[in-house]
């Protein structure tokens, strides 16, 4: 679907061109939405708006590194929104020239229908124009990331808390899914971050340098979520190594005790093995007292080696 909406020199909005119309000199601004389109729609980017074939190339290969390419008479911009139920990327492309805007994205974007609306609703579109359409959709991408990391944070504090105490294999797992869904976080989130750094450094956007402290701000947020993001994987390290110490220091307890009963029956067997030859000239079978003396021996045993244990604190 394409939306299109022009703007005249006295900030009035008209919104019934068909895109065969579109003359980018008859208005003060444009902006020209391209929402999941089709074939035919994508076409309209070369026949009737003549974009270069490269950016346009960009546009039906979704899912490129976002970046900035400079052409002749518009700069092209490919940045990136995320879904927050299954943390997966969705590229939004951006031609900005002297006068227009072109978003394109191959699903239904929020942010955009977001802007959009409230652009229709505004009865004096003073102040506006690309760029601020530009600045619009991007501060919404990026506060869109900071619930998908508040949630990220409560989950790991869950699984440090563990308040239904689930077994510790459990929350290992859970800690490296969350491990998982916090490198794809910032796999979307640094290549945005470098290129609102590239922005801001740039001396061919007109449009940006005139609004520098919005995009700014969009930038240190952007720096904002990247610690976050990095604070939280630290913060699963930790959890991690802290479960495996656990788990070592419960198998090393485990083995202790396994030792100390090892060792204690360790001397008992000798003596019933001893005794339960059946050698004929072992004189103390035909003791009367035999049975009472072996088992007065054992018990003595047992007692010294558990006392002697208990001294070298492997009971502690």
């Amino acid at each position: 679907m394409i939306k299109i909406v022009a703007v005249t020199e006295d900030n009035q909005k008209l919104n019934n061109i068909a895109i065969a119309d579109v003359d980018f000199s008859q208005y003060k601004w444009w902006w020209i939405d391209f929402s999941e389109p089709d074939s035919e729609e994508i076409n309209q980017l070369d026949t009737a708006l003549h974009f270069h074939p490269l950016a346009i190339e960009d546009c039906i290969h979704s899912l490129q590194r976002p970046k900035l390419d400079y052409y002749d008479d518009f700069s092209f911009f490919v940045t990136h929104a995320i879904r927050a139920e299954s943390l997966e990327q969705r590229e939004i492309d951006f031609f900005i020239g002297g006068n227009y805007v072109v978003t394109f994205h191959h699903w239904d974007s929020t942010e955009v229908q977001q802007v959009w609306d409230r652009l229709m609703q505004q009865d004096d579109l003073t102040g506006w124009d690309e760029y601020r359409v530009f600045y619009e959709v991007l501060d919404k991408v990026v506060d869109n990331f900071f619930p998908i990391v508040y949630h990220l944070e409560d989950l790991i504090n869950q699984v440090e808390e563990n308040p239904e105490d689930k077994p510790m294999d459990v929350l290992l797992e859970q800690l490296f899914d969350l491990r998982h869904e916090l490198l794809r976080l910032r796999h979307t989130i640094n290549p945005i971050r470098d290129l609102f750094y590239r922005m801001l450094s740039s001396h061919r956007l007109d449009g940006i340098r005139e609004r520098r402290e919005y995009f700014a701000d969009i930038y240190d947020h952007l720096m904002k979520l990247s610690e976050m993001v990095a604070s939280n994987r630290e913060i699963t390290n930790d959890i991690r190594d802290n479960f495996i110490s656990v788990n070592s220091y419960q198998q090393n307890k485990v083995i202790q005790v396994l030792t100390v009963i090892t060792s204690i029956f360790a001397p008992l067997t000798f003596i019933a093995g001893i005794y339960g030859m059946n050698f004929v000239n072992m004189p103390e079978l035909e003791w009367k007292y035999g049975y009472y003396a072996s088992l007065v021996v054992m018990f003595i045993i047992t007692v010294g080696m558990i006392t002697w244990f208990k001294k070298k604190g492997w009971f502690g």
